[in-house]
């Protein structure tokens, strides 16, 4: 029976004061789906107060609505469903009405069906549906088994390729269908490892494909559906003894190129246009220090819209494909998303969200430039003004990233008003190739405002968007490099007069709950506390026990545990070999149903840690998987991890909270 474990993705961290001995666990008790193990009763104060930052909305394009407004997806119940906006600042009217969370929504080529995907229990074996919109009733399209997603419509909206694991339950396939006729759909390309198509040829003959190896590997093919074929686009060879990591890819007018993102022969994702059939690319974004992030074409192929990371930070841009001329256009500090041309492209819908201001869904006017916001989610009724943002800062780390020149790590930094000094509560994002952004987070705000604790996002070595340099800095053997960047974290909050080096937490989901615990097991006499959010304690058990469809992807970037090299490194470095120096107080959140970092991983670091004499909350969801998705258990969650910093991080230990 699960008994302990990690929970889901959340936006903010802060732990607690080391005790040095621990108090009575409280006995275990259920409420709902959610199982609380050594976690006391929440005071009421804390749930009314949390109440309004947790009632804080978003919401994201996903597509243009057949005669005018948008589809989106917004949350206005339990979970994110599809709703629809006729009219910037019009109400929404819900489409989809599921207990579980549905995303990936489009219309085909009419007006009274769409599309969209949902899992259940966050088992990530997200199905295929297809919806009557005259009459509410969903029809499932793909088998009911697999993992199935990453939906991409031909260019006359009759049929759709995806990819899928339903052969196998371990490759990612590439298929066809006719949401209409899904009797009929098939495998247009049999494959092995991770792959995923990304777009038809303008006559829908050819489609292009990505085969992911890591996140510096990947390749981009050319797919013959009749003939099931494939054949390479670009270079596939290393380049000065360096693989390539290609991402989106988008066929011209043509057919006959193609416009990429790569990073051959460069620090950063380029923006590049090549003809198929050869290597050469043609640079257009080289000039631009950041990785291209992601772009879209119009519908007729002579626009394109495209996104710069910028230091966590989105620059918006349009380009004319004929000359090849962009023009940056005047978004607010923040990070976009969800980039799509209405059908005749002069509009643009994109997501915008900043460290200040929840996600809501903008358009831009291709002709007059005129940004327009069409929704302002709820705040909770509080104030926006109340709202803090962040700065951006570089701090030294223990190595040179040149000779005689200190190599630097970027963070995001947010402070509470006022002088200080404030308790700290260190936030490490997963991945562990992923980047903490300048993105809006209701938790955050929480801390900042309510128990007046600032928050920092570190980018540790192997984070992406800093160049491929920086991105490989913590691979194999140099796993260890990036909890030592942490260390000098640590170091720096205490150069800080605003800062209080003696109350300082970690806390972690996925990957960045393996970095919480391996600060737990370094850096416990100068931490508070420790949260582990869905976090690998054991990488050699965690590729064991990891979902096949993405062990080979994992082993990649972790190392392979079947070699005994490796094998032994991963076991000298796991949080489970070293849990005995744990000393202080830790939070372990999971969800049940978690294919990724499956929860036994949660229960034996609980387990050795408790029996060490650690102090050890745990909360296991058991409707979950790797993150909480459904707003009761979340909410749950959050008013456990405020608790946890109370008692821990701005207390003595004892759960008298905060006046």
């Amino acid at each position: 029976m699960i008994r302990t474990l990690i929970g889901v993705l959340v936006q903010v961290t802060l732990l607690g004061v080391t005790s040095a001995v621990a108090a009575p666990a409280p006995p275990p008790r259920e409420i709902g789906a959610l199982v609380f193990d050594g976690v006391p009763e929440i005071p009421d104060r804390i749930v009314q107060r949390m109440n309004q930052y947790q009632n804080v909305r978003s919401a994201a394009p996903q597509d243009w609505w057949p005669g005018g407004g948008l589809l989106i997806a917004t949350r206005f119940g339990d979970t994110v469903q599809l709703h629809r906006i006729a009219a910037p600042g019009a109400d929404r009217r819900q489409i989809t009405f599921f207990k579980e969370p549905v995303s990936g929504g489009g219309f085909g080529n009419e007006a009274d069906w769409l599309i969209f995907t949902r899992d259940v229990g966050g088992n990530e074996m997200s199905q295929i549906y297809r919806l009557d919109l005259a009459t509410g009733k969903e029809a499932l399209l793909t088998k009911g088994d697999g993992q199935n997603g990453d939906l991409v419509w031909s260019n006359d909206r009759k049929r759709i390729a995806y990819r899928s694991t339903v052969r196998n339950q371990k490759d990612h396939d590439i298929w066809r269908m006719d949401p209409l006729r899904p009797e009929n759909q098939e495998i247009i390309l049999e494959a092995e490892g991770y792959w995923s198509p990304l777009d038809w040829s303008p006559d829908d003959s050819f489609l292009l494909a990505a085969q992911f190896i890591s996140a510096n590997e990947s390749y981009l093919w050319l797919v013959d559906p009749r003939r099931h074929t494939k054949k390479p686009v670009g270079n596939h060879e290393k380049v000065k003894g360096e693989t390539i990591s290609y991402g989106q890819a988008a066929f011209d007018e043509s057919g006959e190129g193609a416009f990429l993102t790569s990073d051959e022969g460069s620090e950063f994702r380029t923006l590049r246009w090549m003809r198929l059939g050869t290597t050469k690319a043609e640079p257009l974004t080289q000039d631009i220090p950041w990785d291209v992030q992601a772009f879209v074409l119009s519908r007729d192929r002579k626009q394109m819209a495209f996104t710069i990371n910028e230091n966590g930070t989105s620059k918006l841009f349009l380009m004319d494909i004929g000359t090849r001329k962009r023009k940056e256009v005047s978004i607010p500090f923040g990070v976009a998303s969800s980039l799509e041309f209405n059908p005749d492209g002069t509009a643009l819908a994109f997501a915008l969200d900043s460290p200040s201001s929840p996600k809501d869904v903008y358009t831009l006017d291709i002709g007059s430039m005129k940004v327009t916001r069409w929704t302002e989610s709820e705040v909770g009724g509080l104030d926006p003004k109340s709202f803090r943002s962040c700065e951006i800062v570089s701090y030294p780390t223990f190595d040179d990233a040149k000779k005689g020149k200190k190599r630097t790590i970027p963070a995001l930094v947010y402070k509470p008003e006022g002088s200080g000094p404030f308790p700290v509560v260190i936030n490490i994002h997963g991945g562990p190739e992923n980047q903490s952004t300048a993105a809006f987070s209701p938790m955050s705000q929480y801390y900042l405002n309510e128990l007046r604790c600032a928050v920092i996002y570190p980018n540790v070595r192997g984070s992406s968007g800093f160049g491929k340099t920086y991105l490989k800095l913590d691979n194999g053997k140099l796993r260890e490099d990036s909890v030592k960047d942490i260390g000098a974290l640590l170091d720096w909050i205490a150069t800080q007069p605003d800062l209080d080096s003696r109350r300082v937490s970690v806390i972690g989901g996925s990957y960045g709950g393996y970095m919480s615990l391996a600060c737990l097991t370094h850096y416990s006499d100068r931490l508070s506390g420790g949260v582990d959010i869905v976090g690998i304690s054991d990488f050699v058990t965690f590729l064991e026990n990891t979902s096949e469809y993405r062990r080979d992807l994992r082993r990649a970037e972790y190392g392979d545990e079947r070699d005994p090299k490796m094998r032994k490194f991963l076991e000298g470095i796991a949080p489970t070999k070293n849990a005995g120096k744990i000393r202080a107080p830790l939070f372990v959140i999971q969800g049940a149903n978690d294919p990724r970092v499956p929860a036994s991983e949660a229960e034996q670091i609980v387990r050795l840690a408790r029996k060490n004499g650690v102090q050890v909350w745990s909360l296991l969801a058991k409707d979950e998987g790797h993150g909480f998705q459904k707003k009761a258990n979340s909410d749950q969650m959050g008013y456990a991890v405020s608790l946890f910093w109370e008692t821990f991080l701005l207390g003595d230990g004892l759960t008298t909270g905060i006046d």
